[in-house]
């Protein structure tokens, strides 16, 4: 990703547990994350289990269809296109 070579965390694959664990806390420190980060064991079973990959965000209508979907994240998140998306779906709110 341009984005990961422009933040430089941009490593090879980790060969063991311990150079997961060195990249994972680079790519936190890099990328300034804020919140609580958590490292899959290597064989990726809770990857696996719930298909944490690739990260989108939805936002589902009120008659249950996907009015928004996201590009893979975190890159992808874009909040001005989710707040355009939720402005044409939710009903607009009657002045007080």
């Amino acid at each position: 990703m341009q984005s990961n070579i422009k933040d430089k965390v941009v490593f090879a694959s980790p060969k063991s547990e311990e150079e997961r664990a060195f990249i994972a806390g680079a790519c936190v420190r890099k990328l300034g994350l804020k919140f609580p980060a958590l490292l899959d064991e290597f064989g990726n079973s809770t990857e696996q289990a719930y298909t944490g990959w690739p990260d989108r965000i939805y936002l589902i209508d009120s008659q249950g269809r996907v009015a928004y979907k996201s590009k893979p994240g975190p890159f992808g998140f874009k909040p001005e296109q989710l707040a355009a998306a939720l402005a044409r779906t939710l009903p607009a709110r009657a002045s007080k």
